[in-house]
């Protein structure tokens, strides 16, 4: 039985809204987090009887060492998360996405830890000319940022044993409200856009960009921890929805937004990243087929600006990784 879990980067955009789904759900957790997007994002949960919250940094082994005993399980979110925030300062993202990875694996292992759940990347595939990217094909990272993620991969397969179950998901971009929101994300740029400048800036438009609804993701994180080991044990998922080109996301968002006179522009680009994942092995092996769509994303990011939830969207630092780190200067 899991019964403690340990969430780095748990006050984050997709951690932010998985930490009160595992507490709903009967667990005990610990949040791991450096907390450089605010203190608030858990406020929802911060009385909770079975949560802790820890400010630490994932690279302090000491740290490490004091706070996992007692955790049956990890879930691993935490990391400088996507190209631009990762080549501000690609040391810090080294340090932080891949240096400290071995340790943590390790002294979880150690400490008694039975389940470590690493939330990859699908850009660990790079550019593919099939039509549908399984996880059977190699991988081919064009970046620092996706080539890390695609190193921790081989190493969490390495310590995969009876007693230590490692599983690694591959997320699509995710999109939706949370209370850590970011809106440095196609879908959630787009209905920000739409809705407070009635215009969309589409580059390029024809890219294929596979998404997955923030609150599917999280369930996964939920349901694999209820699994038998045997089923999961050192298995690598892709986990998407919709795959949909860029200029088809803008038209559901226009859709969702209500407003026909929202202008959609399109300008030429250099990034021509296209892919569509497929996540039939997830679905065929666990069942998991995601409930949310695009729309459903584009809807709750509306509900939350009408409720006055996401105060001063274009200019509040929160939002926007990059403008975050720059202003931090976290080493």
């Amino acid at each position: 039985m899991i019964r403690k879990v340990l969430v780095t980067g748990g006050a984050g955009y997709v951690g932010s809204v998985l930490v009160p789904k595992l507490l709903d759900a009967g667990y005990r957790v610990k949040v791991l987090d450096l907390y450089i997007y605010g203190q608030s994002v858990l406020d929802g949960v911060k009385h909770h009887p079975n949560l802790e919250q820890i400010r630490g940094d994932l690279r302090d082994g000491g740290h490490l060492q004091r706070i996992t005993p007692g955790c049956d399980a990890v879930i691993h979110l935490a990391c400088i998360s996507n190209d631009p925030s990762f080549e501000l300062d690609p040391e810090l993202g080294k340090s932080i996405n891949y240096d400290a990875f071995t340790p943590l694996v390790e002294i979880a292992r150690d400490n008694g830890v039975r389940r470590f759940i690493y939330a990859s990347s699908s850009s660990v595939y790079g550019l593919k000319t099939e039509s549908n990217v399984t996880e059977e094909l190699t991988l081919e990272p064009l970046t620092d940022y996706s080539k890390y993620k695609a190193y921790c991969e081989d190493i969490l397969q390495r310590y995969q044993s009876p007693d230590f179950t490692t599983v690694t998901v591959r997320p699509a971009t995710v999109c939706g409200y949370s209370p850590r929101l970011r809106l440095d994300l196609t879908v959630n740029i787009l209905t920000n856009h739409a809705l407070n400048r009635g215009r969309m800036t589409v580059f390029g438009g024809e890219q294929k960009r596979p998404n997955i609804h923030i609150a599917d993701i999280a369930d996964l994180y939920v349901d694999l921890l209820s699994r038998p080991a045997a089923q999961i044990a050192g298995q690598v998922w892709n986990a998407g929805y919709e795959n949909h080109r860029v200029i088809e996301i803008a038209e559901i968002v226009r859709a969702v937004v209500g407003r026909k006179h929202v202008e959609i522009v399109t300008t030429p680009s250099d990034d021509h990243r296209s892919y569509h994942i497929s996540s039939k092995k997830i679905e065929r092996d666990l069942g998991f087929l995601p409930k949310r769509t695009i729309e459903d994303a584009a809807r709750d990011l509306c509900a939350g600006f009408d409720a006055g939830m996401i105060p001063n969207p274009m200019n509040d630092i929160r939002y926007y990784n990059v403008k975050m780190m720059q202003a931090i200067g976290l080493k």
